[in-house]
């Protein structure tokens, strides 16, 4: 079920217009797909956080165009102003309810690796998955089980199983998580004696030798 989302067309698209458009606390974002003209709408900001929380970024939105049509799209991508962690653009994709579409979904980890009571490391180098499905039936997150791994096991994306109305087209081969031995704690070097002065083999001998040549030169000369 699309969620509805109200929008305005633009039409000025100056940068005072746009700015007092952010002000207002509206999003100013373009509205594309496939043969479609682009069309210049503007949406609340709290409207559309609120949905992407929600629903997830891959939810089917019904964008109610004032003045205009109502078209069902996805998020594409938006923009934040890093200062003030603010949206400041927003573009959205008009999907076909009827066509299947590749979208990337999040994965999240479910259960507790026993492993990790060992001390193991759980790691996830793998945080989305490639998915092919009509745009309804596009999980909103995909779980993968870890309760079952042990240290040195791991999930790869050929052990997941396919939803009935989704195609996983990540490679197989990719790892998901895995659960690794704890690090080892790198030996602590001796310092006790790392202070002493190295010792030089033959130094004590030469100065031996030395005084004994000085004495026996000595001795032949007072006799």
């Amino acid at each position: 079920m699309a969620i509805t989302l109200k929008a305005n067309q633009r039409k000025d698209l100056k940068q005072s217009v746009t700015r007092e458009l952010r002000q207002e606390g509206n999003v100013p974002s373009v509205v594309y797909g496939k043969d479609k003209e682009p069309i210049n709408v503007a949406v609340n900001s709290i409207e559309l956080l609120k949905t992407v929380r929600d629903e997830g970024k891959n939810a089917i939105i019904s964008l109610d165009i004032k003045g205009g049509s109502t078209v069902d799209v996805m998020l594409h991508e938006y923009q934040v102003d890093p200062l003030k962690d603010e949206l400041i653009h927003a573009d959205f994709y008009i999907v076909n309810m009827s066509e299947e579409m590749d979208v990337e979904v999040p994965v999240r980890l479910d259960g507790e690796a026993p492993g990790a009571k060992e001390d193991g490391v759980v790691q996830q180098p793998l945080y989305e998955l490639a998915v092919r499905a009509k745009p309804a039936d596009i999980p909103e997150e995909i779980l993968v089980d870890i309760s079952e791994l042990n240290i040195g096991d791991s999930i790869m994306v050929g052990d997941l199983k396919e939803g009935r109305n989704y195609e996983i087209t990540e490679d197989e081969n990719t790892t998901i998580v895995s659960v690794t031995p704890p690090e080892e704690m790198p030996e602590e070097p001796d310092t006790e004696n790392a202070d002493a002065e190295p010792e030089v083999i033959g130094e004590d001998k030469d100065e031996d030798d030395e005084s004994q040549e000085d004495e026996a030169k000595e001795e032949s000369e007072n006799k």
